[in-house]
């Protein structure tokens, strides 16, 4: 009990010591700083690097910031047409100006509330056919080719329990239980 009184009258002790210099610099500035540097401390360095670099990607005129124009010719690239309503829901959730601080914290508000199958349930989303279903060998090829990429036997060694049908077509709802629950959760759950 003791030690932890004296640690925090030390750490009482520090934060009383900072306060005034940081007052004497500025302190709305070293509070902008805080804030900021709060978000990046959110991701490991290398996934703000992977941020940085899709949103460069997106980021179409660069001039730092990704406005309208620039969300619509990456969906463009990506093959799929976007309504102007959309456009502005997406852009709508940013405060300000879309530059990388702001869509790293969007990112981050977003990871922060949500579990892991919520998470990998999204990014499967983009694969949906509309029947909940993708084509087996191109959920495949993508994991090798885009992001973290996957080696060859990983993707296998994933797949060997995955919902394929006859038709080559993997069940993504089936294959996101199997994956953050496991074989044995997702059966108990069937049974």
């Amino acid at each position: 009990m003791a030690d932890g009184e004296k640690k925090k009258k030390t750490k009482k002790k520090e934060e009383a010591s900072e306060a005034p210099s940081s007052a004497s610099k500025g302190g709305s500035a070293k509070k902008v700083k805080r804030s900021g540097s709060s978000v990046f401390s959110m991701f490991s360095q290398r996934q703000v690097q992977e941020f940085k670099e899709a949103f460069q990607l997106m980021d179409q005129n660069k001039d730092g910031i990704v406005d309208k124009n620039d969300l619509r010719a990456t969906f463009d690239a990506l093959g799929r047409l976007v309504q102007e309503k959309e456009l502005d829901e997406m852009l709508g959730e940013a405060p300000g100006p879309l530059n990388f601080t702001m869509f790293l914290t969007i990112f981050g508000e977003r990871v922060s509330g949500t579990d892991d199958e919520d998470v990998i349930v999204k990014a499967f989303a983009v694969y949906d056919q509309g029947d909940g279903k993708c084509p087996a060998e191109k959920l495949k090829h993508d994991l090798m080719q885009w992001g973290e990429r996957f080696k060859a036997a990983d993707v296998e060694q994933c797949f060997e329990q995955a919902p394929i049908d006859a038709k080559g077509n993997i069940d993504l709802k089936k294959f996101v239980q199997i994956l953050t629950k496991g074989v044995e959760d997702e059966e108990e759950a069937a049974a």
